[in-house]
């Protein structure tokens, strides 16, 4: 028999203690879920975070994924309140010359991000795993969770799937999709940061080979790229290090690093791609990604020692905590988002949220696919409709699996962008809460603050 006023429920046989009872429970504290959870906590509503990891940030603390790619179009208030508590901390996150990326690093970022939830009164339970959710067919119940005490429940009016990979929307029985025409995933990368680095000297040894990629020819923030096949500069020199056996041929499909702010010295990387994982979805196949992932590190690692100037004297700092995926699963909500409506620069009645990162696929079979970047003030809107699904009327996806196709989601998965469409579902549960209407149910026209 459950009794919550007793601390316990009944769960599939077993007896399971009872964690909370929330307005809103966000499952998943990354750039969506914190979002989302300080936008619901700040409207008044009982509001906790379950994350399994032990940092807020998600794929920018945890996978270190910096920094945060330009956006020139309209964001909201979440977004511009992070910006600001990172230059109170000496994060300088703008460049000089202007390109609208956020330069930051991991520490910075997870230390900013926990103090704003914390002082919205957001409650965060970390080391907790989602095992499964208790639906009564059109409302969850409750959420069973795998913490260090076992299994318990939790339960809230509402529920914001930030997920990631959609791990709540499928739990409840939502549909879902997966992948291209061919269910492959967008690739996904083990990033790092190496220690050590003349960044001056490797800067000016990549200029001296005429490279047209990098414009950051001075100031404090560096970039650079290599992408075989596609005539960089700096590729023949990682053609040697496969010639000489300390590289192999996979190695060379994708390097990029940049500088990381406070971190003198120290770049983090963008790679190694691990092409052989085309299936986001299958835990084995991940697990095993990540091994690869890890001798491509220890390889590049040696190889920028031994062959590239200004790295004489690195050292690896860390290895990403979590794989970086781009793309698992996706919602199949009221309305999905295509590749057409980024062409057309589309505009919703209920449009919540603007996007303007180009479709940037990182394909594991195909290579690079870039559809053309807007020009500055472009954008397109992202509605309400592609956040709700038909069957679960307590829960909203926020973040990289909102409901779009495989193309548009290219687009969308950028760290601006998610942390808008957060708010938008935070904002959304304040306003369930308060008029007592199911989150499928709210006219998305009641969000809208753009004019």
């Amino acid at each position: 028999m459950t009794d919550i006023k007793k601390g316990f429920l009944d769960y599939r046989g077993r007896r399971i203690p009872f964690l909370g009872n929330y307005d809103t429970i966000v499952v998943g504290g990354g750039s969506a879920g914190v979002s989302a959870a300080i936008s619901s906590a700040e409207g008044g509503c009982r509001t906790l975070i379950v994350e399994k990891s032990i940092r807020l940030g998600g794929t920018s603390t945890n996978a270190l994924v910096a920094p945060m790619m330009k956006s020139f179009t309209g964001h909201l208030e979440n977004f511009f309140n992070l910006e600001k508590k990172l230059k109170e901390k000496g994060c300088v996150v703008r460049d000089e010359l202007n390109t609208k990326m956020l330069w930051f690093n991991s520490e910075v970022m997870a230390e900013s991000l926990e103090e704003l939830c914390t002082d919205a009164g957001v409650k965060i339970l970390y080391d907790a795993t989602l095992s499964d959710c208790v639906t009564d067919g059109r409302r969850i119940l409750y959420l069973v969770v795998t913490t260090v005490e076992g299994l318990g429940a939790l339960t809230a009016a509402n529920y914001v799937d930030a997920s990631g990979d959609a791990v709540l929307t499928r739990a409840a029985g939502v549909p879902t999709v997966s992948g291209d025409e061919n269910h492959n995933n967008q690739m996904s990368s083990l990033r790092f940061e190496v220690g050590g680095i003349n960044i001056e000297k490797y800067r000016a040894y990549v200029m001296s080979l005429h490279d047209d990629y990098s414009i950051f020819t001075h100031g404090r923030y560096y970039e650079s790229a290599m992408v075989k096949g596609r005539h960089f500069v700096l590729e023949p020199l990682f053609q040697k290090g496969v010639d000489d056996g300390v590289l192999r041929k996979e190695d060379l499909r994708y390097y990029q690093n940049f500088s990381i702010p406070m971190k003198p010295g120290c770049m983090t990387f963008n790679c190694p791609h691990i092409a052989s994982l085309t299936n986001n979805t299958s835990a084995m196949a991940r697990s095993r990604a990540i091994t690869e992932g890890r001798r491509m590190i220890r390889r590049l690692v040696r190889f920028l020692h031994d062959y590239m100037p200004g790295f004489e004297n690195s050292f690896l700092i860390q290895e990403a905590s979590m794989l970086g995926v781009r793309e698992s699963y996706r919602l199949v909500g009221k309305y999905v988002l295509t590749e057409e409506d980024y062409s057309r620069q589309a505009r919703f009645p209920d449009g919540v949220a603007r996007g303007d990162w180009y479709i940037d696929v990182h394909s594991a079979t195909k290579g690079l696919f870039h559809q053309n970047a807007y020009r500055d003030g472009d954008y397109y809107e992202i509605p309400y409709r592609s956040f709700v699904n038909d069957r679960i009327e307590n829960l909203i996806t926020a973040g990289r699996c909102i409901s779009t196709t495989f193309l548009m989601q290219a687009s969308v998965r950028i760290i601006p962008t998610v942390i808008d469409m957060g708010q938008v579902a935070g904002e959304a549960c304040v306003y369930s809460s308060k008029h007592g209407m199911a989150l499928g149910e709210i006219d998305g026209r009641l969000l809208r603050k753009f004019g």
